[in-house]
């Protein structure tokens, strides 16, 4: 069931008049019904991975309580490892076997040696990448004492399942969103009202921006051989433009609809394309996977303490983990490494903290020096998005050599004016609204009555005039 789906815009109202109507206030039916819903709302997908989303969620609950409950080290090591070699077990079959296993085939063929291979004819469960780092952060820090195990099954595993983030995101911590979902909640208009916002500025940047975007970045990428070098610059903007629509839309979206139902899911993204440095895009761009790696990977090897080379250490593993959680393919590995490189003097030279808040603050337009590191940071994310793009490292290679070619200078074939206009106005609507917490958060609320909701009906015709089809978002593969 996508979010850009006739079935969601069906489903979405009933389960809210349901919960806040029937519920009512009555806060073990909230978690039982929001828990149902959820679990339906993964099974139209396909039931049958439900089944590994129930078993996952009760070992990380069960070996949870084992933890809290164990009289010495060694029985609390025993569940924790359980319960971690168990889930990236899942996490290494259902989406690494493949890749790993013909990897190795292929190195032992270089070198002369044969080697059959037996590959696993698989679906990817939709959403295993998020339900398994939410399942991992929770057993990481009951394992660190940090929080208490939770006794309440229902509450767990609503806490693992909530259908809003449940196939992408933002991922959650144990922290954050378990104390909401063991609290009252009340119907606040206020916050209801905010969520809808929010939901039609993520369907904006789905329908009207990503999905006519990766029109021509399928387009160009697809027959990258047959286009210009200044045509294959343009496809990877688009590309660039589309998986931003795409993902933070996604995530406007799920905060949205959490806010319908009271509760506050993390942010995911902070306007990540206006960052003057890598160091500051990474602290923008999927901010709960990156908050992730820094907590759980990157400060327990040492962050950036420690001599240059475990600071070099550090930091590449962590953006090649990072880049191998997006897929088994070795684009999203160099994509790691690329980023690695791009953040590196940042980290040596200490000044990857340098720009902490938004740029421009307080002011309409950017100074020189602003423009130019934005200009500067948004073309080395351009070009490591077309690794990450590129279906393998030899397409990514023909494509850039032929970027860097004669044809760079030449008149684009592909001049698809009313996009250009379209991005042009988002852009523009994203800078302007970029201190508040999505773009369109407070855009119109001191207008006249009638020009904010003509700014709504605005958006929504876009909507449904660019609408149509169903197409999935980008980050459900991974």
């Amino acid at each position: 069931m996508l979010f850009n789906s006739l079935s969601f815009v069906i489903f979405l109202p009933i389960v809210f008049i349901l919960y806040w109507y029937v519920a009512k206030e009555n806060l073990r039916l909230q978690n039982i019904f929001l828990l149902i819903s959820s679990y339906f709302f993964y099974a139209c997908w396909d039931w049958r991975f439900l089944l590994l989303l129930i078993f996952s969620t009760f070992l990380d609950y069960y070996t949870g309580i084992k933890m809290s409950d164990a009289k010495n080290e060694k029985i609390k090591k025993f569940w924790f490892w359980l319960s971690i070699s168990v889930n990236l077990g899942f996490l290494g079959v259902f989406k690494y076997y493949n890749f790993f296993i013909e990897s190795f085939s292929s190195v032992l063929n270089t070198i002369g040696l044969s080697f059959n291979v037996w590959t696993l004819k698989i679906i990817l469960p939709v959403g295993i990448s998020f339900y398994t780092f939410h399942g991992l952060s929770y057993v990481i820090d009951i394992y660190k004492d940090r929080i208490k195990a939770e006794k309440n099954f229902i509450d767990y595993s609503l806490f693992v399942s909530f259908f809003p983030l449940l196939v992408a995101g933002p991922i959650e911590r144990a922290t954050h969103l378990l104390p909401q979902i063991k609290e009252k909640r009340t119907f606040d208009y206020t916050k209801a009202v905010d969520g809808l916002r929010q939901i039609l500025w993520g369907l904006f940047k789905k329908i009207v921006i990503a999905d006519q975007c990766a029109e021509y970045a399928n387009q160009i990428f697809n027959g990258s051989a047959g286009y210009s070098g200044s045509d294959l610059v343009l496809g990877a903007v688009f590309f660039t433009f589309q998986i931003y629509g795409d993902f933070s839309g996604y995530s406007d979206i799920a905060l949205g609809t959490a806010r319908l139902f009271g509760i506050e899911l993390l942010r995911n993204f902070a306007f990540p394309y206006f960052s003057r440095d890598i160091a500051e895009f990474w602290r923008r761009w999927h901010i709960s996977l990156s908050s992730w790696f820094r907590d759980y990977l990157y400060i327990p090897l040492g962050g950036s303490k420690g001599s240059t080379w475990m600071k070099v250490r550090n930091v590449f593993i962590i953006f090649i983990v990072s880049g191998l959680w997006h897929g088994a393919n070795w684009t999203f590995i160099v994509w790691g490494a690329l980023n690695a490189l791009y953040i590196m003097p940042s980290i040596l030279l200490n000044s990857n903290r340098n720009n902490l808040e938004i740029v421009a603050k307080g002011r309409h337009l950017p100074s020189l020096k602003d423009l130019f590191s934005i200009g500067i940071t948004f073309t080395l994310t351009v070009f490591a998005w077309i690794f990450f793009r590129a279906e393998n490292i030899d397409h990514a290679i023909d494509y850039i050599s032929k970027i860097f070619s004669r044809s760079l200078f030449s008149v684009p074939t592909i001049r698809p004016t009313f996009l250009f206009l379209l991005l042009l106005i988002f852009v523009l609507i994203e800078w302007f609204g970029r201190e508040r917490e999505y773009a369109i958060a407070s855009l119109g609320l001191k207008w006249k009555r009638r020009f904010r909701y003509a700014m709504y009906y605005a958006i929504i015709i876009a909507i449904f005039w660019f609408g149509g089809k169903e197409s999935q978002f980008i980050y459900f593969q991974f």
